[in-house]
């Protein structure tokens, strides 16, 4: 297992089962200071294992109000890039200040602005901030295989579906989610996230072997999960997921700290 500090296998073992993904961007319907709060509390009612969240501002509010781990991550989009989950080290280094205790970053193929592989990136954070559990977000099983190699703590195909290659995705692979866990399960935690919409597809993420499943849009974003339900109802004449995958604006100067 490459994770070997006592103290972050205590944090890890503690997230088995699932982990709530509360994000709120400025341009959501559902938008307001204090939604990302009562998000995480609402969560941690029901009995979530851990907190998914973005930008540090958010990641500080969630921390002084819910006792519970938390996945950090920072989104910053570019023009140039589809890289946008901590795409820096700096981003990283905010995400961490704020309290997080695991870091999420972009693991996959895919260039940065510097015209980098996303993945260079992971290994640079692990220096940088040794004391961080770090989560690879990816979006297929040779990008797992990497990220394990680079000594990611936390492996997931995040990604699978938001990338160039991986973009006419629209479910989640479990066969290919098992084979990750089968071969990866040793050297790392294996977190099931993307495309989870249901308990039942939750359940089936943990018969393969998560060691816990990410959920977000289906609990925490309702005119997400409102959308799914009228394109279907439209006999498919638009796609909900061009709002899922579409950009924010970076704007963490206007939410509370």
């Amino acid at each position: 297992m490459n994770v070997t500090d006592p103290r972050k296998r205590a944090v890890l073992d503690s997230m088995a089962g699932l982990i709530v993904s509360c994000q709120v961007q400025p341009d959501d319907p559902t938008y307001t200071d204090d939604l990302v709060v009562k998000l995480a509390q609402a969560a941690q009612w029901g009995g979530a294992a851990g907190i998914r969240a973005n930008t540090p501002a958010q990641i500080r509010q969630i921390k002084a109000a819910v006792d519970l781990p938390l996945i950090g991550l920072y989104k910053i989009w570019s023009p140039t890039t589809d890289v946008f989950i901590t795409p820096t080290l700096e981003a990283a280094r905010q995400v961490w200040e704020a309290g997080a205790e695991v870091i999420a970053l972009d693991t996959t193929s895919q260039l940065n602005d510097d015209g980098r592989p996303a993945w260079e990136l992971l290994p640079q954070v692990k220096a940088a901030i040794p004391e961080a559990i770090l989560f690879a977000d990816v979006s297929d099983y040779d990008e797992a295989r990497r990220a394990v190699e680079l000594g990611a703590d936390i492996v997931g195909p995040t990604l699978r579906g938001y990338t160039k290659a991986t973009a006419h995705i629209e479910e989640p692979d479990y066969r290919e989610f098992a084979r990750m866990c089968r071969d990866f399960g040793s050297d790392a935690y294996l977190m099931m996230e993307g495309h989870i919409y249901t308990p039942e597809d939750a359940m089936k993420a943990l018969y393969v072997g998560a060691h816990a499943v990410v959920v977000g849009s289906a609990i925490t974003r309702p005119h997400l999960t409102t959308r799914r339900f009228t394109d279907l109802i439209g006999r498919y004449q638009t796609n909900w997921r061009d709002a899922e995958r579409s950009s924010h604006p970076n704007a963490d100067s206007n939410q509370p700290a």
